[in-house]
C-alpha cells in the first residue's frame, strides 16, 4: 500500500477528464508536473550513486586540461593544484559525481521538460521543435568538446604569466568552475544556427538579412571569440570564431531556403510589386 502510495507521486495521466481540445485542469497539470520532477530527479540520484564507483575516472577527465598544461609548462612555471579546507575533499566528491549524474540524466530530464511542454504546442510549432531538438542537443556537444580541447592550451597560456618567483596554486573548485563556463560558453555559440532559424521561422530575420549584415555577423564573433576563449593567443579564439562563422554562413544558406518556400507559398507571390493584392 505504502509503495502504491508512493507511486502516484511519479504518476503523470490527468486525473480529471481531458477535453476535445486536449486542455488538462490545473490540478492535472501540476499532478504532471510533480511526476515528471520526481522522475528527473530520481534518475538523478540514481546516477549519482553510481557515479560515486567512477570517481577516479570522472576525476581524470576533468583535471586532464590542466595536467596538460602543467606538463607542457615544465619547470619555467611552479604550479600547483590544490583543495581548500578539512571537508574540502568531500565536496570535491560529490560535486564531480553530481555534475556527471546531471550531464548523465540530460536526455532523460530534458525528455521530461519537452514532454511536459508539448501537449501546448500547434501542429506546426511541434513539427519545427522537433527538428530544433534534434539539432540543439548534437551542436551543443561538439561545441562542449572543441572547448575542451582548447582547455589546455587556454591555461597553458594564463598560468604561464605566473613570475619566476612565485608558485601558482590553482585552488580546484575554482578552475572547475573555470571549466564549467568555458564549455558552456562554447557549447551555447554552436547553438547559433538554432537561434537565427528560429528568428528567421518567426519572420523577424529573412535570409537576405543575414546576408547583408554578415561582416557585422563576423566582426561580432571574432570579439565575442576573443572575450569568452579563456586565453590571449589567436589560435584558442579562432577554434571558437571559425565554426561560429561557418555556423553563420549555413544558417543564412537555410534561411534563404525557408524564405524561398514561404514565399511559394503565399497567395500573394504571383502578384507584380505594382499590383494592388486584394483585401
Amino acid at each position: 500500500m505504502a509503495i502504491k502510495g508512493l507511486l502516484r507521486f511519479y504518476s503523470v495521466r490527468p486525473v480529471h477528464s481531458v477535453g476535445d481540445d486536449g486542455r488538462m485542469a490545473l490540478s492535472d497539470h501540476l499532478r504532471e508536473l510533480r511526476g515528471r520532477v520526481m522522475r528527473a530527479v530520481t534518475a538523478w540520484v540514481v546516477a549519482l550513486v553510481v557515479a560515486l564507483f567512477f570517481f577516479d575516472q570522472i576525476f581524470a577527465l576533468v583535471f586532464d586540461p590542466y595536467k596538460q598544461a602543467a606538463e607542457r609548462l615544465g619547470g619555467g612555471t611552479d604550479t600547483q593544484a590544490t583543495i581548500a579546507g578539512v571537508g574540502g575533499p568531500l565536496v570535491l566528491y560529490l560535486k564531480l559525481c553530481g555534475m556527471a549524474a546531471l550531464v548523465v540524466t540530460s536526455p532523460y530530464w530534458l525528455h521530461q521538460i519537452w514532454s511536459f511542454i508539448l501537449p501546448g504546442l500547434h501542429a506546426h510549432e511541434r513539427k519545427w521543435s522537433r527538428v530544433f531538438a534534434a539539432f540543439a542537443g548534437p551542436l551543443f556537444m561538439i561545441g562542449v568538446l572543441v572547448g575542451y580541447l582548447t582547455l589546455p592550451k587556454g591555461l597553458e597560456i594564463l598560468i604561464g604569466f605566473t613570475q619566476a618567483d612565485l608558485t601558482n596554486l590553482v585552488e580546484f573548485g575554482d578552475y572547475f568552475s573555470f571549466l564549467v563556463r568555458t564549455l558552456l560558453v562554447f557549447g551555447i555559440s554552436f547553438e547559433i544556427p538554432v537561434f537565427l532559424i528560429l528568428l528567421n521561422l518567426t519572420g523577424l530575420l529573412p535570409g537576405r538579412v543575414i546576408g547583408q549584415y554578415r561582416p557585422w555577423f563576423v566582426i561580432g564573433i571574432f570579439v565575442f571569440a576573443a572575450i569568452a576563449t579563456p586565453s590571449t593567443d589567436p589560435f584558442t579564439m579562432l577554434f571558437l570564431a571559425l565554426p561560429m562563422c561557418a555556423l553563420v554562413g549555413v544558417s543564412e544558406v537555410i534561411a534563404r531556403v525557408l524564405d524561398k518556400r514561404k514565399a511559394a507559398r503565399s497567395p500573394y507571390s504571383g502578384l507584380s510589386p505594382d499590383e494592388p493584392s486584394p483585401i
